[in-house]
């Protein structure tokens, strides 16, 4: 049976996509749970200006992101943390402060996730951490940690 997929399944298929699946699988599972429909000419028609739409959309988040790539690209991040000797600091800077930050200096939303970080950082310098905003667009954030400086106890 030819089915429309209306969400992404996963090991099967994403939203959007047209293919041939076991009679069974499509009316006992697909069809209860409105993951797929039957490909009729008319819900041919309604993926394709599905398509066309999505399509559309992605395009001007590709424009806003592109925007917010340029912004990023020329912010430092300075983040203050306690430290050592030797350039270590106590405990780490995460992708979620560093998130933060940026929300804190450009009122824009990033997940903590889209942070591509190897790990966290442990030292103290400059950094270059690249964030993905989209599929097909990456800013790259100079990230500065710094010592903070600590009173001392008389």
């Amino acid at each position: 049976m030819k089915v429309i997929f209306l969400q992404d399944v996963p090991n099967v298929a994403s939203a959007g996509d047209m293919k041939m699946v076991a009679n069974g699988y499509a009316r006992n599972f697909l069809f209860p749970k409105r993951l797929a429909a039957l490909a009729t000419p008319a819900e041919l028609q309604k993926l394709e200006s599905r398509r066309q739409a999505d399509a559309h959309r992605q395009a001007g988040l590709e424009q806003e992101a592109e925007a917010l790539a340029q912004v990023l690209g020329e912010l430092t991040i300075a983040l203050k943390v306690r430290a050592g000797a030797k350039a270590r600091i106590y405990g780490s800077v995460t992708t979620a402060a560093i998130a933060k930050e940026i929300k804190r200096l450009t009122g824009h939303e990033i997940d903590k996730h889209d942070i591509e970080l190897e790990g966290p950082i442990r030292e103290l310098g400059s950094h270059q951490v690249p964030i993905r905003l989209t599929k097909n667009v990456t800013a790259n954030v100079n990230v500065l940690v710094e010592a903070k400086e600590e009173k001392e106890k008389e």
